[in-house]
């Protein structure tokens, strides 16, 4: 008798647990489907891991980037989903002997929810009601899934569990539908980008080396690296998109999608780079933009003495502060509508965005940009800068080894040694290499149509056996050297020699 006693005790508890799990994943459908009318930022998944992300120490957030790369959104969501599980699973342990303790639980959770949600950018009141009605949702579904309390599922208990699971779904895989309602691919493919007035010079003869494993000097739209905050990719209709240009300038004004493509469309060779990459890192990638100057969108404006900022801000509510002069300067800045031919990919800022050769991304390249505010670095302060990145950023100068990889094996006799260098705005004028700490030997370069792009650089070595180190240093266009010191992203890129150590058999 003993041993059937624990074996229901065992059972119950499996029960009471799994009565938990079903009341979150009802919580989750149900937020979910109402998110779907209220916007998909206020699901609760979304609301708290933005929430998360905003909290997060910068260099764990530099971690996250480094080790999960563009997968670590889906790892972020996929620990909330873990977490949700297991406390979820001891609220419904808890539910069997003090059922009110546990709804006290999930009604906590949801205020925790609804909290998260309210602190989104853009978020009003409503905001809060899909987790609020999840909460709620989940903490009848629990009460009810135990009542009862048996050892075992009998006959009414086991109808509950069975019916809240289809809630779960249901709820769950109707709100997917009517969000994925939002999607604005159809619309991105209707779009005919007019040809542009101002042209891109095609790109000289020999400025991709056609090196086995070296980066292809134009990066395709689907290769192209993508960092930035957003859990859910905001699905802007080109029809509905405004853009509104203001602040410190004399002629405030608003412009259509379709206004947009009417103006003289400027096309340019463009690398950008993030300041998340670390020495040697991936995160930079070439295209060929297409847009409508910058500049002249601001001088139609007006700019007003005393302005030293482009304080933007996207769909999703994310803000970027620009220097005003990195923008007035005379170089290609534009708010681009193309990549590489096509309309911007939803994932890269559809159906606008904002493209400034020489700064790092988190100062320069706003996606899905909704408004443009002229005003003050003291007045305005943007998502980075709050968070003490720097005001004024600078691509550093930086040389890439592509050829050999890290930690790979090569041949003795002739070995190519090859890579990219970037020192946006500023251009590459050389590529130094060594091997062992020996002599610094200067690598062929490829021709380039602009600094405002990278550059292939080519050198072969002759290989003797054993394990080697080889290192790259690059030099700008104002005849810097590329700086050995190292420095971590945080606060304005990093820097320092990248090296590989390869051994040759």
């Amino acid at each position: 008798m003993t041993g059937m006693t624990q074996t229901g005790q065992r059972a119950g508890r499996i029960t009471a647990a799994g009565a938990g799990i079903v009341a979150a994943a009802v919580a989750l459908g149900v937020a979910e489907l109402c998110a779907a009318f209220v916007r998909p930022q206020a699901a609760p998944l979304i609301a708290v891991g933005g929430a998360g992300i905003d909290r997060t120490p910068e260099w764990l957030k530099s971690w996250a980037i480094r080790t999960f790369g563009e997968s670590d959104k889906a790892v972020l969501l996929g620990g909330l989903v873990a977490g949700v599980a297991v406390l979820a699973a001891l609220l419904g342990l808890l539910g069997r002997t003090r059922p009110r303790w546990a709804a006290a639980g999930f009604a906590a959770f949801g205020a925790v929810g609804a909290a998260a949600a309210l602190t989104r950018p853009d978020a009003g009141p409503a905001d809060a009601v899909p987790v609020v009605l999840g909460a709620c949702a989940a903490t009848g579904a629990l009460l009810l899934m135990l009542r009862p309390p048996r050892p075992v599922l009998a006959g009414s208990q086991r109808r509950a569990f069975l019916i809240f699971t289809g809630v779960a779904a249901g709820t769950g895989v109707l709100g997917r539908v009517l969000n994925a309602r939002r999607d604005v691919a159809a619309a991105r493919d209707a779009i005919r980008l007019p040809p542009p007035a101002d042209p891109a010079k095609p790109l000289p003869a020999g400025a991709d080396l056609r090196v086995k494993g070296l980066t292809t000097f134009t990066t395709p739209n689907k290769d192209f690296y993508r960092v930035d905050t957003a859990l859910t990719l905001p699905q802007v209709d080109p029809s509905d998109w405004t853009l509104r240009v203001h602040g410190l300038v004399d002629r405030p004004f608003e412009i259509t999608f379709d206004e947009l493509l009417r103006r003289p469309l400027t096309e340019r060779d463009i690398t950008l780079t993030c300041v998340s990459n670390e020495v040697g890192g991936p995160y930079a990638g070439h295209a060929r933009w297409l847009g409508v100057d910058l500049a002249d969108l601001l001088r139609e404006a007006g700019v007003r003495a005393g302005a030293d900022q482009i304080f933007s801000r996207s769909a999703d509510g994310m803000t970027i502060s620009t220097p005003l002069s990195a923008v007035l300067d005379g170089r290609d800045a534009l708010l681009a509508v193309g990549m590489n031919g096509e309309p911007l990919p939803v994932r890269h800022g559809f159906p606008a965005r904002m493209v400034v050769p020489g700064l790092y991304g988190y100062v320069s390249a706003t996606k899905w940009v909704v408004d443009l505010k002229v005003s003050r670095f003291a007045t305005d302060r943007a998502y980075w800068t709050r968070r003490r990145w720097a005001e004024q950023a600078p691509i550093k100068t930086m040389a890439r080894i592509d050829v050999p990889r890290a930690f790979g094996e090569v041949k003795a006799g002739r070995v190519p040694i090859a890579g990219v260098a970037w020192a946006q705005h500023r251009g590459i004028d050389a590529v130094e290499v060594r091997v062992d700490g020996g002599p610094w030997r200067r690598a062929r370069l490829a021709p380039v149509p602009s600094s405002d792009t990278w550059r292939q650089w080519f050198l072969e070595w002759d290989a003797t056996a054993g394990s080697h180190r080889v290192e790259a240093r690059a030099i700008d266009g104002t005849g810097a050297v590329q700086t050995e010191r190292r420095a971590d992203p945080i606060p304005d890129g990093a820097s320092g020699w990248h090296s590989v150590v390869i051994t040759v058999t």
